[in-house]
């Protein structure tokens, strides 16, 4: 499963996707995260990414020459859909999460070993005003945000991205019903997950709701049925 990000700060990754769960399963050939910066494409002097917006305003818009280059060359190694992360795009949910690892799992089953490329997803952060809009126009397949709120860039939806869908995949987790059973999830009707505990049974004068200690499956699936959110 292979996720090739496009950036022009690529040593913002270097601790989060190197640490945990995503390095595991990086060490069990379970993913593979790819950075590529985006400055390596450009032809311009001092590898220049951007320029003033058109019809004025303020920022700059990060041009499409060294994007579309940089995209077309990746799409070598990765024939997954290309997604830019951008405030307008369809917010992610755990829904879509499902549907994008399900659609990872089918095209590495279709995956014949005679295939140099593989498939994935190619995620292209964005920073500035965002970017020109004809690389939207001829490349990207899908815009994506992760929330009703702008960052300085895509990076950060980036990870997020990667660490939603690589936990889904079989064999990053520990268990799988450890995302079974998450928030969101089919099995709690996409609704919040209920109330967790562990010990102390009392700490700081609130108690664990005696139910959990009952031993009464029934009883406790009805609890925890009755305090999703």
């Amino acid at each position: 499963m292979r996720f090739d990000i496009l950036t022009i700060f690529p040593k913002i990754f270097d601790s989060y996707l190197d640490q945990s769960i995503l390095k595991r399963a990086q060490s069990k050939n379970l993913i593979e995260i790819h950075i590529h910066d985006i400055r390596t494409y450009s032809k311009q002097s001092h590898k220049k990414v951007d320029d003033i917006p058109y019809g004025g305003g303020a920022g700059m818009v990060m041009t499409p020459e060294p994007l579309y280059n940089a995209i077309q060359f990746v799409k070598k190694l990765n024939k997954g859909r290309v997604i830019y992360f951008s405030p307008r795009g369809d917010v992610l949910t755990q829904q879509k999460a499902e549907k994008y690892t399900q659609e990872l799992i089918e095209n590495a089953q279709k995956k014949t070993s005679k295939k140099k490329s593989s498939h994935g997803f190619i995620l292209l952060c964005g920073r500035y005003e965002g970017i020109d809009e004809r690389v939207i126009d001829l490349v990207v397949d899908e815009e994506l945000s992760i929330g009703k709120y702008v960052l300085t860039g895509g990076e950060i939806p980036a990870m997020t991205f990667v660490d939603c869908v690589s936990r889904l995949i079989p064999g990053v987790l520990g268990k799988e019903e450890s995302h079974l059973n998450d928030s969101f999830s089919k099995a709690l009707k996409r609704k919040k997950e209920y109330p967790q505990y562990t010990r102390p049974r009392i700490f700081k004068n609130k108690k664990v709701p005696d139910v959990l200690f009952s031993g009464n499956h029934k009883d406790i699936e009805q609890w925890r049925n009755q305090h999703l959110k």
